[in-house]
């Protein structure tokens, strides 16, 4: 048997619990996980407390879109693996019926990567969706190049702070947003060039004055809601490019009346597209390999604990990764 986490209601996060579920066998072109570790994201509160983007299958939901494990089975056709490898996940689209909260996962040969070397599994967990993300908003939707200022809010969120790493290992410039000046001596050694704190400081006018003038060229959004026209103002008119990935804020989102160009951007564009999933594990596996980038986490639960984890999660108050051990 497997133990799962499964919910029969929406709601807070005691609607979880676990149950034992048969152990599944992978069929042709499957592969079957060890799960060793997952990485608690936002999109899993959200789908947890009743807000998913989609509609989901009750009772007895299953959720988790990130983990890393071992393969232990392998089903007939599967090229390329072997059972005793290493990988993560890289999309769960179904995460309601195969969520990677669990102990084993069956899932497709072609939705894992190897995990990097050197990189433990605690730390696996907490890179494939905070860094594909931020790598797919920033390189492949927003063209980002050297010398590049991009502007980042909840920079102190597992997203936010791989764009950091991320725009620093290009050569461009980031620029820090967050609540709480608490966060900033974290930001700072997370490579952010500057930061700016909400509580003391207008985001517009101090992205204005590190970019004399000109506005960032690229400004990445979490949060969206009522200060996204706003927010459009911190970046350069004409050239400049506002993403968002996120939605922290379910408020309305106004839309910004500057001139720029405005970009919607999901994952599942490129982590269900093989060769972006290509494009995306070279440049992590990089990243990883030359220590420009490097998950940062800030607590490890155990599959037990995963209602405490969930609690934490929604006070807000983490830097970095939420991680489950398995």
């Amino acid at each position: 048997m497997s133990r799962v986490v499964v919910f029969d209601e929406t709601g807070a996060p005691e609607v979880l619990r676990l149950v034992d579920e048969p152990v599944g066998a992978p069929g042709p072109g499957e592969v079957r996980l060890a799960v060793e570790a997952v990485g608690v994201n936002r999109l899993d509160q959200m789908i947890r407390a009743g807000n998913s983007p989609r509609p989901i299958h009750l009772p007895r939901a299953r959720l988790g879109i990130e983990a890393t494990g071992t393969i232990d089975a392998v089903g007939s056709g599967v090229q390329g693996w072997a059972i005793g490898d290493a990988v993560i996940v890289t999309a769960v689209p179904d995460m309601d019926t195969n969520g990677t909260y669990a102990e084993h996962l069956v899932l497709p040969a072609d939705r894992v990567v190897a995990r990097p070397a050197g990189l433990d599994a605690t730390s696996a967990a907490a890179l494939w969706v905070a860094y594909s993300t931020a790598y797919g908003a920033l390189v492949e939707k927003a063209g980002v190049r050297p010398g590049d200022h991009v502007l980042i809010t909840a920079a102190s969120s597992g997203v936010g702070l791989a764009a950091i790493q991320i725009a620093g290992q290009i050569g461009a410039v980031p620029l820090a947003v967050t609540r709480s000046a608490s966060k900033e001596p974290a930001l700072l050694a997370a490579g952010a060039a500057t930061v700016i704190v909400t509580d003391r400081d207008d985001i517009v006018e101090a992205t204005h004055r590190f970019t004399n003038g000109t506005g960032a060229d690229i400004v990445l959004d979490s949060v969206m809601g009522p200060g996204l026209a706003d927010l459009a103002t911190a970046a350069k008119r004409f050239s400049g490019r506002l993403i968002t990935v996120g939605w922290l804020d379910p408020r309305p989102a106004p839309y910004p009346a500057d001139p720029i160009t405005m970009i919607r951007y999901m994952s599942f564009e490129h982590t269900l597209d093989p060769a972006a999933v290509h494009r995306i594990t070279a440049f992590l596996s990089a990243g990883i390999r030359t220590g420009a980038l490097r998950p940062v986490i800030d607590t490890v639960f155990t599959l037990d604990d995963i209602v405490a984890a969930h609690r934490y999660l929604e006070r807000g108050h983490h830097t970095g990764k939420i991680v489950v051990t398995i």
